[in-house]
């Protein structure tokens, strides 16, 4: 009798937010580096009332500030894991090193703290996002054992990697950080920030997976060519790519802080950066509800000094499955909002880590879940991908 050969491994699979997660790649914080001022980023300290900002500091963050945060990291590890969960890490990088390319060059570059910005999982391929940021050009270098790992051990895995932009001078728009609040309104109605629409240009985590829909956000590290390079991508495989836009937002960069999808049904959104109207209809239409995340425990005035994010990283949390969501540990009125809506909510401290650039979201990639694509907006006519 002839011995029927085992199944290969399934080791990429991703469709959504939120099927049962089963494999995740959690950041890390070592040897990390301020992040630099470049024509697409323009860190700031955030001033305390009655007191100037002083400059941004440069090189490497200190020894302590990486050690909380890779405390809090481990505490993440170490949850994740009790539910059975596999947990990869990325390799050690010195991000405090100078990059020099023939378009552009960089005094330092950033970290490995959010795998989320740079990798998405999108059924069984693995995608590699251009960035938007010449610090975060070769960012990644830390998980490309892991990816050609995953693409080695799976034969059914995919592995693509978007275009690299050039990052020159005229990929930005330099005069955006100066314009006047005036300039920066019309803008941003616009949708015109610090990245010109010429080069394909995207952030992973400017992405939301919903099964069959995609959803794209154009921000200051995703423009439309960016969008329409996924369109063309993914569209002729039966996905749908919807770009979609926070008009209140002045410097929208990653979705997850604005939009978080928690399971079929239900979004969490930010109160202070609605989705447009006209993109609102396709989940009005669909049924699904949108839930406002109640005003975060810390002020922007409270935030670490170094973080450039907003206050909403509290929404931030990450989904182990349709029922059971991470937050941050101090988010209380975030938690009971959850447990009223039916969900296990299980925490962890978090705020070491936000000067990296994000929370529990931002700081995971997840490999595999389970469940397959499914088409949570039966109502949708299928549209041909742009240039298809």
């Amino acid at each position: 009798m002839r011995e029927v050969s085992a199944s290969p491994p399934q080791l990429v699979n991703s469709w959504n937010e939120w099927d049962p997660l089963q494999e995740i790649v959690v950041g890390s914080a070592d040897h990390a580096a301020y992040e630099p001022t470049e024509p697409g980023h323009r860190p700031q300290v955030r001033a305390r009332p009655g007191q100037p900002a002083p400059p941004f500091p440069s090189g490497p963050k200190p020894l302590d500030t990486i050690e909380r945060a890779n405390h809090e990291l481990e505490g993440l590890v170490a949850l994740l894991e009790s539910r059975g969960i596999v947990v990869r890490r990325p390799d050690p990088y010195e991000f405090s090193r100078p990059l020099r390319t023939p378009t552009f060059e960089v005094d330092s570059q950033y970290c490995a703290t959010c795998p989320r910005d740079v990798l998405i999982t999108i059924g069984n391929e693995i995608i590699e996002a251009t960035m938007s940021r010449r610090a975060r050009y070769f960012e990644h270098l830390c998980y490309r054992r892991l990816v050609q790992g995953y693409w080695s051990e799976d034969p059914n895995a995919r592995w693509t990697v978007a275009p690299k932009p050039t990052m020159a001078d005229s990929m930005y728009r330099t005069e955006f950080w100066e314009w006047s609040m005036s300039q920066r309104y019309e803008a941003m109605h616009s949708f015109e920030f610090c990245i010109s629409q010429d080069e394909v240009v995207f952030d992973a985590a400017d992405i939301a997976r919903l099964g069959r829909d995609i959803l794209v956000q154009e921000s200051m590290t995703t423009n439309r060519a960016g969008i329409r390079w996924l369109a063309r991508h993914l569209e002729p495989r039966g996905l749908r790519v919807h770009p979609v836009h926070f008009p209140l937002d002045r410097f929208p960069s990653h979705i997850d802080c604005t939009f978080v999808p928690l399971r079929p049904g239900l979004v969490l959104t930010n109160p202070e950066r609605p989705l447009h109207e006209q993109e609102a209809r396709m989940f009005r239409d669909g049924d699904w509800q949108l839930v406002d995340a109640p005003q975060p425990v810390l002020d922007e005035r409270d935030m670490p000094l170094h973080c450039q994010s907003s206050k909403w990283l509290a929404m931030n949390v990450l989904s182990l499955s349709p029922t059971t969501v991470v937050c941050e540990h101090h988010e209380e009125p975030l938690h009971e909002l959850l447990d009223s809506l039916g969900f296990e909510v299980l925490t962890v401290p978090f705020r070491s880590v936000y000067e990296f650039g994000g929370s529990l979201h931002c700081a995971t990639w997840d490999v595999r879940r389970e469940g397959g694509c499914e088409d949570y907006f039966p109502h949708l006519r299928h549209h041909q991908a742009p240039g298809a």
